[in-house]
């Protein structure tokens, strides 16, 4: 018996880790008009990314149901000393509540800990990351709980978008909303800040974009993991971890591919670059 980890989709954690480190993702859903799939599952990665550019209905994204947290904590509990829940910032998708409501759904003896990660992609994917290694090594569930919650100021995002239409159609953007005044032909950057999205400049091409992105990893000291996202430009985000390999090793730094949560208001041609500081 051990203390399972439990997160969802918008983690955007390489299904390799996940079998490693024993991972439970519960899938969000992802919605094109009355058709509705849950993320990775029913739809992968390509066939989203094709529909939404070709697509005449945009899509939309919604949060994994209570009874969906349920079920997976009823199931784990038969194995577990205890649960962590770890999941995107509540600033940005009711994921965290419907985990809340999952928890008192289960009815379980098992105890049950939900951890709001104030951040997403790969930000969120370290701190899960982090949690199931200390679960493996025999961790407590107040000692993975704990270092969940340490993680969490530890962890930097920023990313490039290759276009502006994306934010214009979509919605749960926040203050980034404030780019759209800006001229349609830049590349805008975003950031999270206190679990929110942030705009964090433009530029006004993307190899500016992507040597922005090398700047910032190039700025950050100590640097404990360190990912590159991308979503339709698999060779920038490795052209990307090349470049930086004389700061940071390139045989640990980890490329995961960007799921719907974000592809939704972002489009095509993400990059994001996920950093966590040693604390």
């Amino acid at each position: 018996m051990m203390i399972k980890i439990v997160t969802d989709s918008s983690a955007d954690l390489p299904p390799a880790l996940v079998e490693e480190l024993g991972i439970s993702v519960v899938p969000l859903y992802v919605r094109f008009g009355e058709d509705v799939y849950r993320d990775r599952v029913d739809i992968k990665e390509d066939e989203f990314y094709r529909r939404l550019t070709h697509d005449p209905v945009h899509p939309s994204t919604t949060q994994p149901t209570p009874k969906d947290f349920a079920d997976v904590y009823q199931k784990l509990s038969l194995e577990a000393d205890g649960i962590v829940s770890i999941h995107i910032s509540s600033k940005l998708s009711g994921t965290c509540n419907s985990a809340l409501q999952g928890k008192e759904i289960a009815a379980v003896k098992t105890p049950i800990e939900i951890v709001d990660s104030l951040t997403l992609t790969m930000g969120l994917g370290f701190i899960v990351i982090a949690a199931a290694k200390l679960a493996r090594a025999g961790g407590t569930m107040v000692e993975v709980v704990k270092e969940a919650r340490r993680i969490i100021p530890d962890i930097q995002l920023l990313g490039l978008l290759d276009t502006l239409k994306y934010l214009a159609l979509g919605g749960r953007i926040g203050k980034a909303k404030a780019l759209l005044g800006s001229v349609l032909n830049v590349k805008p950057l975003l950031t999270l800040k206190e679990g929110e999205v942030m705009p964090a400049g433009q530029v006004r091409s993307r190899s500016k974009g992507i040597e922005r992105l090398a700047d910032f990893i190039k700025s950050v000291p100590n640097i404990q993991d360190l990912a590159v996202i991308y979503n339709t430009a698999p060779d920038e985000a490795q052209a990307l971890a090349e470049q930086v390999s004389s700061i940071f090793p390139r045989e640990r730094i980890l490329l995961a591919r960007l799921g719907p949560m974000l592809g939704v208001h972002c489009g095509p041609g993400i990059l994001f670059v996920a950093i966590r500081k040693q604390g």
